[in-house]
């Protein structure tokens, strides 16, 4: 069941990149990447990874998305991986379980819910559909390395609210 939650500012260290459904482990895939960067330089993630969603617009297959590790302490980040933190707020939160490809409906029942609540995203909309987000997440719970089966992954969906 869904639940409205304050959460603090939260640092991290992330990749960008302007992706289409089909090319998604360009961003993806670089987790374990970023993880193995903090681990060089005697730092260690603090929390889950995830998937930020900077801009979607389906229509067009184009989605600018991040992936991001958090970190306790801010870092510098080198090379692409920047720094940043994700803001502090009200967020809507769900638990999915199960395979990632489920998340699309997992999501869709979850703004469904929003809309049903009367909560209002921080999220706009341009002219050509494009939603920017100020913060939408899916954090990753489950280390691939110890649960292959991706049907039995936990993802917690983060969206903020306005």
């Amino acid at each position: 069941m869904p639940e409205i939650i304050e959460l603090p500012e939260r640092p991290y260290v992330g990749v960008r990149k302007t992706i289409t459904m089909t090319t998604f482990g360009l961003v993806a895939d670089r987790i374990g990447e970023i993880v193995g960067w903090l681990v060089e330089r005697g730092t260690y993630p603090a929390g889950a990874p995830f998937l930020r969603y900077d801009a979607i617009n389906m229509a067009a297959d184009r989605l600018v998305v991040q992936a991001g590790v958090p970190v306790a302490t801010p870092i510098e980040g080198e090379g692409d991986i920047f720094a940043a933190t994700l803001p502090a707020g009200r967020y809507a939160t769900v638990a999915h379980h199960g395979h990632p490809d489920q998340l699309v409906d997992a999501i869709d029942a979850f703004r469904k819910w929003a809309a049903e609540q009367g909560l209002t995203w921080d999220m706009t909309t341009d002219d050509d559909g494009t939603e920017h987000w100020g913060c939408r997440l899916e954090l990753y719970n489950t280390n691939p390395a110890e649960e292959p089966d991706m049907n039995k992954w936990h993802t917690d969906l983060q969206f903020r609210l306005a």
